[in-house]
């Protein structure tokens, strides 16, 4: 008896041990008994986003009060810095929010679980149109489920514009003529835009011309003519030049400040971004503002829907399961939805799209309406970036503020960002 008691308490203490030993992400089983769970999970954002997230979190306990959650959230530059030790040490959180310049390093450092088994199960996505969850997909694999999705576009007052001696915006707006409204504007003394993310407009460029700024492999650089970097941000320096858009040293004292920039405080018309920034710049500036299209000619083959973020389960989970059900939540659910409001890009739910549309304020509402009507004219988006493309972004930049402040030429700007970016893709071959 003494020995069969003995043998007990040590079973015992072997399947408490167990239960408490950590090899990163939660280490209960699914929970698909109702048994205990512990998910981690991490964002980043501003803290009205922290806010609701907590609420859609709240809820999510609440509906399942077996699943305990904890949240780990930063700034964008502070999430990544906190996520890359963790990583490492394979101690991701369970669920992680995925920027689309880093989703392939994550992916192909096999840190992201493939989630294609879960899509129809746990994760039911019947209703997402198939150009939207597929820009998750990286080499075959569904690595990330887009937690909304934005539209690039121009964001502008509509009264500034009359101010600058413009009724309204060209209904087929040409780059030639983007630069000769910006001269109109300059000569009322306005800005026409804050100027562009070098990156993001650069690419939408290349696209009109049937090119990218990668190549498919994530390679290399997906074109081969300088001439377009040329032609591209040779007009956004006359821009400049021209006093349409402000210098790079009074851009850079308001850089990522909503309440400082040119629009809030009515020095410039308006700004290029993606749609799911329009709420808070509408918020912030407190007056009537609209959108309007990107640029052509050819817009239609520029134009991309895009996951503003994804939602990614992480390799080195053990609820994997459980955490595709939270993702499943955040897609499909009413009242989580009523919480988010869009807040990270359009839902990719057609059905939770429609039912929330009561709930949204009148800025929110512009964002879908824009969002519905660019979706048909919109082409596959290109692949997402690859390992090395924050280093590259980052090169681009260094080389479009020198070009900007007059201290090289397109061309010496056009071929410095090319070997520089060449260097760091070369690595992925």
């Amino acid at each position: 008896m003494v020995k069969k008691a003995i043998f007990l308490m040590m079973a015992a203490l072997l399947v408490f041990t167990a239960a408490c030993s950590s090899g990163g992400g939660s280490e209960q089983g699914s929970g698909s008994k109702g048994d205990s769970v512990n998910l981690r999970i991490a964002w980043w954002g501003s803290d009205t986003r922290h806010e609701y997230t907590q609420k859609v979190i709240d809820l999510y306990k609440t509906k399942n009060p077996n699943v305990k959650i904890d949240v780990e959230y930063a700034s964008f530059d502070d999430y990544w810095k906190k996520l890359a030790p963790q990583a490492a040490a394979n101690q991701l959180p369970d669920i992680i929010q995925m920027d689309i310049s880093y989703i392939s390093q994550y992916a192909q450092n096999g840190q992201l679980e493939d989630l294609a088994p879960y899509l129809g199960n746990q994760i039911k996505v019947d209703d997402v149109a198939e150009n939207v969850i597929s820009t998750g997909v990286i080499n075959g694999k569904q690595y990330g489920v887009p937690a909304g999705v934005n539209v690039l576009g121009f964001q502008y007052d509509p009264a500034l514009l009359k101010k600058a001696g413009v009724d309204a915006m060209p209904e087929n707006l040409t780059w030639e003529s983007y630069e000769a409204l910006g001269k109109q504007a300059a000569e009322k003394g306005l800005y026409l835009d804050g100027g562009v993310a070098p990156d993001i407009f650069f690419h939408y460029f290349l696209r009109t011309k049937g090119k990218s700024l990668y190549n498919p492999e994530g390679t290399g650089l997906g074109y081969d003519d300088d001439a377009l970097f040329v032609e591209f941000f040779g007009l956004m320096q006359r821009m400049i030049e021209q006093k349409a858009a402000p210098s790079p040293d009074v851009a850079n004292q308001t850089k990522g400040i909503i309440e400082e920039s040119d629009l809030v405080k009515e020095k410039g018309i308006g700004v290029w971004q993606w749609s799911n920034q329009f709420v808070a710049l509408q918020q912030v500036a407190n007056r009537p503002l609209a959108f309007a299209p990107m640029p052509g000619p050819d817009m239609e083959k520029g134009l991309y829907m895009q996951p503003s973020m994804y939602w990614g389960v992480t390799s080195n989970s053990k609820v994997k399961e459980e955490a595709a059900k939270f993702i499943d939540f955040w897609v499909n659910d009413e009242e989580a939805n009523k919480l988010i409001k869009g807040e990270r890009g359009v839902p990719i739910s057609g059905k939770i799209k429609e039912a929330i549309a009561p709930e949204l304020s009148d800025a929110t509402k512009q964002v879908f309406e824009f969002v519905a009507s660019m979706e048909p004219k919109a082409s596959p988006m290109s692949p997402p970036p690859p390992v090395g493309s924050p280093e590259v972004i980052s090169s681009l930049a260094d080389v479009v503020e020198e070009l900007n402040f007059g201290k090289i030429t397109a061309e010496q700007a056009a071929q410095t960002f090319r070997k520089n970016a060449e260097s760091v893709l070369a690595n992925n071959k």
